[in-house]
C-alpha cells in the first residue's frame, strides 16, 4: 500500500514538471514572436521616418533650385518602400529615388521616336520612321524594355543609375533633362537633346555641386549598356550572317568587327572612339565626345525558332574618364546614333560610321565605293523600279568591261573552231607519257590559229573584283530592302515560291526562283562552252565540274540570299550568253581559221619564248625518265 502512494506521487510530480516545462517553453516562444513582431514594426517605423525626412530635405532641395515639376511628381508618385528589397544607402535622398515611380518621356523628329524611362535616365524604346519591319509593322531597333543602360559611380558609396528613378526637370520634344538629388544640394543631371531631321542623339551627364559626394580621387565611370536587337528582316540566316559588332579606334582607316553571325565576347583594353551594335540594315551606334578609356564587349545570337522572335543580345561594358566642364562640374558627353546602315547617311558623320558596311576588302571597296555605289544613286534619281536599276547597271558594266573580255570571247570561239584539230592531236598521243608532246603540238597549233590561251584568262580575272564587289553590295544594300519586282516582295531577301514544311541542310526550307533561274543560265551558259573543251578522257572530270557542280553549288549558296543579287547574276549570265553567241556566230568565222590553219601547215612559225622553255622542259623530262629506266635495269 505505501509503496502504490510512493509510486503515485512520483508520478503526480514527474506530469506536474512536464506541464511546467511545456507551459515555461510556450510562453517563450510567445514572448519571442512578440519582440521580432515589435522589432518590425520599429522598424517600419524607422525606416518610414527616414522616408518622410528624406522626402521633406528632397523637396526643400528641390524647392530651393525652383523644380516645381519635381515637386508634383514626388507627390503624385506617393512612394512606398519595400523592407524586403530595400538596399540599405548612406545618402537618405537615395531612399525615394530608389521607389519612386517610373515616368516616360517621349522625343521626336522626322526620323526619329524615341521614349526615355526616368528610372535610370535611360533610352527605353527607339523607332525608326520610314522603315517597317518585314511584316509591316512599325520598326522598332530597340523594343520596348529591350535596352537598359546604367553608369557606375562611387559618390561616397557605389552606386548604379539604373537602380534610381530621377525626377523630370525639363521636357521638350526635342530635348529632356533627368536629375537625381543627393543630400548637400547637389545632383546628377542626364540631360539628352535630339537634333532635328538627324538620327542622331546628343547625351550628357553632368556631376553638378557634387563636391561633398564625388571624391577627387574618382577619375572615372563604369558604363553598362545592354541591348536586345528584334529580327526585322525576312531571312533569319541573311540576317544574322550581315549582323556584327564594330569598334573604332580614332585615326585608324576602318573599325575592326567581332561576332559575325556568331557568338563571340572581346576585351578592349586601348581608347576607342566609337562602337556598333549593327543589324543587317540598322545600327545603334554610341560614340565619346573624347574617348572610351577601355571596354569589355559580348554579343549572342537567338536561335532561329525563338518565340521572341529576338535576333542578338549586345552587351558593352565601358570605362570612361571624367571631363571638366566650363561651368566647373564633371561629366562625359557622348552620342548615340539609331538609324540605317545607308552609305552616304553615315559617311555625313565624317566619324567613318560608313565603314561598317561590309563592301570587302580594298579592291572590292573601292570598285563599290567609286563605281557601283555612285552609278545606283545616279540611276535611282530617275528610276524608281530597282529591278530595272539592276537591270542597267549590269548592262553599264557589261558593256565597261567589254574590251578586257573580248579577247576571252574571241579564244572561246576560236578554241571551239580548231577543237577537231585538238581532237586530232589527242588521238596522236594517247599515252601519259607523250603529255609534253602534245602540249607542245596544242601551243603551236594555238600559235598557227592565233590564240592567246592566258591572253583570254587574264581579262576575265580582272572580273573577278567586280563580280565580289556586286556580291558585297546587294545584301549590304538598304535601297534594296522591302523594294519589289516581279515576284519578289524583297530584292534585299530571298525571293520564295514554295515554302517547305521542313529544312533542306545547305539549301533551305523554300526555293527561291532567282536562284533557281540564274543555275539555270549558268548550266545553259557552261554546256555552251563545253562543246569547245577538249575529248580527252582527263578533261571528263573539269567538264562534270563546270556544267553540273557549279550550277549547283551556286544554287545551293543563293537560294537564302538577296534576290537582288541572283537577280544580277542572272542577267550577267544571259548578257554573256548573247555576247558570245554574237562573236561565234557573225566575227568569228570557222572556216576562215580553219583555212588558216591549212595554210601554214608547211610554213615554219618563229618560236616564242615560252615555247622554247616548253621544249627545255621536255628534253629534260625526257632525260629524267631514260635515266629512271636505266636504273631500273
Amino acid at each position: 500500500m505505501a509503496n502504490s502512494e510512493t509510486k503515485n506521487t512520483i508520478i503526480g510530480f514527474v506530469l506536474i514538471g512536464l506541464i511546467f516545462f511545456g507551459f515555461s517553453w510556450y510562453q517563450s516562444r510567445q514572448f519571442k514572436k512578440q519582440n521580432e513582431y515589435q522589432a518590425r514594426l520599429d522598424s517600419i517605423a524607422h525606416v518610414e521616418l527616414m522616408q518622410q525626412m528624406a522626402l521633406d530635405s528632397m523637396n526643400r532641395i528641390l524647392a530651393a533650385q525652383g523644380d516645381s515639376t519635381a515637386i508634383a511628381a514626388l507627390a503624385k508618385n506617393n512612394v512606398k518602400v519595400s523592407l524586403d528589397r530595400q538596399p540599405s544607402y548612406k545618402d537618405s535622398l537615395l531612399y525615394v529615388s530608389r521607389s519612386a515611380q517610373d515616368t516616360i518621356v517621349y522625343l521626336s523628329n522626322d526620323k526619329l521616336e524615341l521614349s526615355f524611362s526616368s528610372r535610370g535616365a535611360q533610352p527605353y524604346s527607339v523607332k525608326i520612321k520610314d522603315y517597317y519591319r518585314y511584316d509591316s509593322t512599325d520598326l522598332y531597333l530597340i523594343p520596348e524594355r529591350h535596352s537598359k543602360y546604367g553608369v557606375n559611380v562611387y559618390v561616397g558609396e557605389m552606386i548604379n543609375t539604373a537602380d534610381f528613378g530621377f525626377s523630370v526637370a525639363e521636357h521638350s520634344d526635342s530635348s529632356v533633362v533627368f536629375r537625381l538629388p543627393f543630400t548637400g544640394g547637389g545632383y546628377l543631371e542626364q540631360k539628352y537633346v535630339l537634333q532635328p531631321d538627324s538620327y542622331m542623339l546628343q547625351s550628357d551627364l553632368r556631376f553638378v555641386n557634387m563636391e561633398q559626394n564625388l571624391p577627387k580621387n574618382v577619375s572615372s565611370v563604369d558604363i553598362d549598356w545592354n541591348v536586345i536587337i528584334p529580327r526585322l528582316e525576312k531571312g533569319y540566316k541573311n540576317e544574322k550572317q550581315y549582323s556584327k559588332l564594330d569598334y573604332y579606334f580614332e585615326g585608324e582607316k576602318s573599325p575592326e568587327e567581332m561576332a559575325k553571325a556568331r557568338d563571340a565576347s572581346k576585351r578592349v583594353d586601348s581608347k576607342l572612339q566609337w562602337f556598333a551594335f549593327q543589324q543587317q540594315f540598322f545600327s545603334a551606334i554610341m560614340t565619346s565626345n573624347k574617348s572610351f578609356a577601355s571596354a569589355d564587349f559580348d554579343v549572342k545570337y537567338y536561335e532561329e525558332d525563338d518565340e521572341s522572335r529576338n535576333l542578338m543580345s549586345c552587351s558593352a561594358k565601358l570605362r570612361h574618364d571624367l571631363n571638366d566642364n566650363l561651368d566647373g562640374s564633371k561629366g562625359i558627353s557622348s552620342t548615340f546614333y539609331f538609324g540605317p546602315n545607308h552609305y552616304q547617311t553615315l559617311k555625313a558623320y565624317d566619324k567613318k560610321y560608313e565603314k561598317i558596311i561590309p563592301l570587302g576588302g580594298w579592291a572590292v571597296n573601292w570598285i563599290s565605293r567609286w563605281l557601283i555605289i555612285p552609278c545606283f544613286n545616279f540611276l535611282s534619281k530617275f528610276i524608281s523600279s530597282y529591278g530595272l536599276i539592276i537591270l542597267l547597271m549590269t548592262l553599264i558594266i557589261k558593256l565597261l568591261i567589254f574590251p578586257l573580255t573580248m579577247n576571252s570571247y574571241m579564244s572561246s570561239a576560236k578554241m571551239s573552231a580548231i577543237k577537231p584539230e585538238i581532237d586530232k592531236l589527242n588521238e596522236k598521243y594517247p599515252k601519259q607519257e607523250d603529255a609534253m608532246k602534245k602540249q607542245q603540238a596544242t601551243m603551236e597549233l594555238y600559235q598557227r590559229a592565233g590564240i592567246k590561251p592566258l591572253g583570254g584568262c587574264l581579262p576575265m580575272l580582272l572580273q573577278f573584283p567586280i563580280l565580289f564587289a556586286m556580291f558585297r553590295f546587294f545584301p549590304a544594300s538598304i535601297e534594296l530592302r522591302q523594294q519589289k519586282f516581279l515576284w519578289a516582295d524583297d530584292l534585299s531577301a530571298y525571293d520564295s515560291i514554295l515554302d517547305f514544311n521542313f529544312n533542306i541542310p545547305l539549301y533551305g526550307d523554300h526555293i527561291s526562283l532567282f536562284a533557281l533561274l540564274m543555275a539555270l543560265s549558268m548550266f545553259f551558259y557552261s554546256r555552251m562552252n563545253s562543246s569547245q573543251m577538249s575529248s580527252d578522257p582527263q578533261m571528263a572530270g573539269m567538264k562534270f565540274m563546270t556544267v553540273w557542280m557549279m550550277p549547283i553549288m551556286m544554287l545551293f549558296v543563293c537560294n537564302n540570299l538577296s534576290s537582288g543579287l541572283s537577280y544580277y547574276y542572272l542577267l550577267s549570265n544571259i548578257i554573256t550568253m548573247i555576247q558570245t553567241f554574237v562573236i561565234k556566230k557573225w566575227i568569228v568565222k570557222p572556216e576562215a581559221i580553219l583555212a588558216k590553219l591549212e595554210a601554214s601547215k608547211n610554213s615554219p612559225k618563229p618560236k616564242s619564248k615560252w615555247q622554247l622553255r616548253l621544249e627545255e622542259m621536255q628534253k629534260q623530262q625526257q632525260a629524267m625518265l631514260k635515266e629512271q629506266q636505266k636504273k631500273r635495269r
